[in-house]
């Protein structure tokens, strides 16, 4: 299905809204509707219960948005958080001066994957992709100019080179994406944090900042959380909550906004193990993925341009529709951000270790994902238009978000054969108002059957439970999977015992550790 539909699909059907929409709404920013809050708490759950209840040295904390302007001085943030910007004089519009190498490096892509696909279907099963890669021209050509322009990309991110990242975008001769215009500006420095004032005191002694990132919480409270849980290296401390960034081109639905929300996990560890504990948890967090999503759908990337702090990092990155992108990102974080609050604060944040018999700072392993962005990846993957199973007409197709049952926003939809019968509908909310006690459930008698199984589909709901006339007399009701559409009698007091673990967290955690 395309982003467009996508998007609409959310609306109509109560995942995401336009913020402020009566008022025209507001840039990059969005609401999550009744089903989208519903979505969005599964996600978190699966990811909270993933890394803080199945792992004995993770635990939680939840900090505060507004943190002591020092904390931004230490980590990097009021100095060097920026992001290269670019105008286009003709169009007036502003860019993000990397996103743009990017957006050409990815058309290179897309140019040497028709190639190999064109080879896959002239050669058929004796085409081999290696070779093919290795030595077809075209493939070579394409490929040389990518790893050309990311290498300079990578060099002048790295050195800050705003003049040599103009310069690649002239001899790549990119073009504005909607006007095709190369009439472009400078490239500047723009620092991405929202800053606001505390109380009534004006000027630098009064400014605060919106967290543009969870992490430095967890790092301020590293001795708090060491003193009161006796955690012994190696540990980490896991925070899920909102961050900030005034973003140059907020964009793709909720992919790029300005209000995020991060699931981050630090993991602080022995300095000397930081490449064992990186693969670890590369290895992990794919396969906390892959429990949701199929793998031709997620890739790794590794960083051309490491950040200050790392000595490593990769992304995961899903297929959304406008390609592939960051879903989450590991790094190595070095003992940077402890030994720059130690310096700072004059503070000790130190682990002493008995084995040792010395203290030193710890290194980190970062574990970071966007919750928002999980969002549309599950969105992406999950919704289709498709035949209607078991029907031969070829007109006769449904939408359906085919959401894992762990994490569909309503577990099971009730619903009475007709809406204006006392007994089906008395009967159909007694079992409303008894499931209702285990899982999340819908009571629904706002049209046919036939309709409603139809709303129901398109919002994810994995089962179905009508009550007609036969209930009345044998108590037993007809339960529809969403998936392969069987339909089978169920006694009412079974109904717990048979759709409860399929649409419990439990299933979908064991398959991901």
């Amino acid at each position: 299905m395309d982003f467009k539909a996508l998007t609409a699909h959310a609306k109509e059907y109560g995942f995401i809204y336009q913020s402020s929409e009566i008022y025209d709404g507001l840039a990059a920013a969005y609401d999550y509707g009744p089903n989208g809050v519903l979505l969005k708490n599964n996600l978190k759950e699966y990811w909270w219960r993933s890394m803080v209840q199945l792992h004995d040295n993770i635990v939680g904390i939840d900090a505060a948005i507004f943190m002591h302007p020092k904390t931004w001085k230490a980590s990097g943030h009021v100095d060097a958080f920026n992001d290269p910007l670019i105008d286009n004089k003709d169009s007036q519009k502003r860019y993000r001066a990397d996103v743009l190498v990017e957006d050409y490096i990815d058309k290179v892509e897309g140019k040497l994957n028709k190639e190999i696909a064109k080879a896959q279907k002239r050669f058929g099963e004796a085409f081999d992709e290696t070779e093919y890669r290795r030595t077809n021209a075209n493939v070579l050509r394409y490929q040389g100019q990518m790893d050309d322009a990311a290498g300079k990309l990578a060099t002048a991110m790295t050195d800050g080179n705003m003049e040599a990242l103009r310069q690649l975008i002239e001899d790549l001769d990119i073009s504005e994406p909607d006007t095709g215009s190369k009439n472009w500006t400078e490239v500047r420095q723009f620092n991405l944090m929202f800053s606001t004032q505390l109380g009534n005191i004006a000027g630098e002694e009064g400014k605060l900042y919106l967290r543009p990132e969870t992490a430095q919480g967890i790092f301020v409270n590293f001795t708090n959380v060491r003193n009161t849980t006796r955690q012994k290296l190696p540990f980490g401390i896991a925070q899920i909550g909102k961050a900030f960034r005034n973003e140059i081109v907020a964009r793709q639905f909720i992919f790029r906004m300005r209000e995020f929300e991060q699931m981050e996990m630090q993991f602080f560890i022995q300095p000397g193990t930081q490449q064992e504990w990186y693969e670890k948890w590369k290895e992990a967090r794919l396969k906390w993925h892959l429990a949701l999503h199929p793998q031709e759908k997620l890739r790794f990337h590794d960083h051309d341009n490491l950040a200050h702090y790392a000595d490593a990092a990769v992304d995961i990155q899903f297929e959304f529709p406008f390609g592939f992108k960051e879903l989450e990102g590991i790094h190595s974080r070095t003992d940077f951000d402890l030994t720059a609050h130690q310096e700072l604060s004059g503070k000790k944040l130190q682990y002493f270790d008995p084995e040792r018999e010395e203290s030193y700072v710890p290194y980190v392993v970062e574990t970071s994902i966007g919750a928002d962005r999980l969002f549309l990846a599950a969105l992406t993957h999950a919704l289709r238009e498709e035949q209607v199973p078991g029907q031969d007409d070829p007109k006769n197709t449904r939408t359906v978000l085919a959401l894992h049952p762990a994490i569909a926003p309503i577990k099971a939809a009730i619903m009475p054969l007709k809406r204006n019968n006392d007994e089906l509908v008395s009967l159909a909310k007694r079992i409303f108002d008894d499931l209702r006690f285990h899982f999340e459930v819908q009571y629904d008698d706002t049209g046919s059957i036939g309709k409603l199984y139809r709303r129901q589909d398109a919002v994810g709901t994995p089962f179905c439970i009508t009550v007609d006339f036969d209930s009345l007399d044998d108590n037993t009701v007809t339960v529809r999977d969403r998936d392969t559409l069987e339909q089978v009698r169920v006694r009412v007091e079974d109904l717990v015992g048979m759709i409860g673990p399929k649409v419990d967290m439990v299933s979908l955690l064991r398959s991901a550790q």
